[in-house]
């Protein structure tokens, strides 16, 4: 009875593909769960992969086929990156043999990037058009910014978005385009910056040119406005922001100067007259020692200090180089002790002499528009007439016009209708 009970509590052993519940003698049921195993029987059918039909053969073939094709062809591809420069497309990329790559590789791979950067890199290769021969271009050209620099925008419940005008920026413009060719550059797109200028610049005669966000790069997200694509000597540029961000690659050629808030009493950019109108009247080789030299200090100050001591040495010079009866007779006429013969006033510097001609001729301008505001007007109403008349009224017009058709003039077809003619 012992020996029955172990039997039967006994854990199972198994031998081979036998369990105890399986050997001779044994009254216990079976606890093997798993299945047995079965010898594999062939039907005698093809595996797929020897029975592919031939029209999938063909589709495998041509597979591999044009794989190694496409191999081939970005093997040409890389070696043919890897060729000398070339003039043309040295001036593309704004490079010289001196800084360009030279070695294969490095050719290869400059080409390569250059490929994934178009998007990054403004929408010309050269911003502005080849400036007109002596002497009728400026020697210098200024770069201006508009946001918090020219004008600031301001919010509110009750009027939203509003635009206010600097202090002095309409002298600003009128006077230092004197010396500049003015070119407002900004980060803003056409549809928001252009009715601003507009008002800026009502007739035309101050902004040379208008750079919008198209004229811009990106650089590591970033908005950077790349002056080796401006078509201008970069030793005759200067760039005047209020962002050190949008000047980061030729901070040589900048004026970086704080923003303006919407200050009433800001004296800010009219203070900046001074310095750049030196600049356009001594005429430097080159304006970006000039600007190096002022950078991250208060230009307008730091100036103002230099114009003094150049003025108090001027009339040192020419107090030593007077007579001496003229030195003494000026100086007993200071006191009122003398009625000799009249003092003689102490001559202008060359700066002063060209700054009184360049605040002349500003004058003279502003008393021209003044006395011709109607004639202006109408010339600038009638241009605005003659670009709305070349609008595309319907989809048809603007479709023949993208393939080349001249525009219709919207005044004669209304004629030809019978109908009248606007007043």
């Amino acid at each position: 009875m012992l020996a029955a009970a172990l039997a039967r509590h006994a854990p199972r052993r198994v031998l081979g593909s036998r369990t105890l519940a399986q050997l001779p003698n044994s009254n216990l049921p079976s606890l093997d769960f798993s299945p047995e195993v079965q010898e594999e029987q062939t039907t005698g059918a093809k595996s797929s992969k020897d029975s592919l039909s031939s029209v999938e053969i063909k589709r495998r073939r041509l597979g591999r086929i044009s794989l190694a094709v496409l191999v081939l062809g970005f093997g040409i591809n890389a070696v043919y990156m890897g060729r000398e420069w070339d003039e043309s497309e040295l001036k593309a990329k704004k490079l010289t043999l001196e800084n360009a790559p030279a070695t294969r590789f490095g050719r290869t791979k400059e080409r390569f990037t250059d490929m994934f950067d178009y998007f990054n890199k403004p929408a010309w290769p050269e911003l502005l058009p080849p400036p007109p021969p002596p002497p009728h271009q400026k020697p210098y050209t200024l770069l201006i910014s508009i946001d918090d620099l020219l004008v600031t925008s301001t919010w509110d419940r009750q009027h939203g978005w509003r635009t206010a005008k600097r202090p002095g920026v309409d002298y600003f413009l009128a006077y230092v385009s004197q010396f500049y060719e003015v070119v407002v550059f900004t980060t803003q797109n056409f549809y928001t910056a252009a009715p601003i200028l507009d008002k800026l610049d009502r007739y035309n005669f101050y902004i040379s040119h208008r750079l919008y966000r198209e004229a811009t790069r990106s650089i590591n997200g970033k908005i950077v406005k790349d002056l080796s694509y401006l078509n201008r000597p970069l030793n005759t540029v200067i760039s005047l922001d209020t962002n050190p961000e949008h000047v980061s690659t030729h901070p040589e050629n900048a004026i970086v100067i704080p923003p303006w808030k919407g200050n009433p009493d800001d004296k800010g950019l009219i203070a900046m007259i001074p310095f750049l109108e030196s600049i356009g009247i001594y005429k430097p080789q080159d304006v970006r020692p000039v600007l190096t030299a002022y950078q991250g200090k208060d230009i307008p100050l730091e100036y103002a200090k230099k114009e003094a001591e150049a003025k108090a040495l001027h009339v040192e010079k020419w107090t030593k180089d007077r007579p001496q009866g003229l030195a003494n007779s000026s100086f007993s006429s200071m006191l009122g002790l003398s009625s000799g013969t009249p003092r003689r006033q102490i001559p202008m510097t060359y700066l002063e002499q060209k700054r009184l001609e360049a605040q002349q001729q500003y004058q003279e301008e502003q008393k021209y528009i003044q006395q011709n505001k109607e004639y202006l007007e109408g010339l600038l109403k009638k241009e605005q007439e003659m670009m709305a008349s070349e609008v595309p009224g319907t989809l048809w017009e603007a479709i023949g016009q993208l393939s080349g058709e001249p525009p219709k003039k919207k005044g004669s077809d209304a004629g030809r209708q019978g109908g009248p003619w606007p007043g």
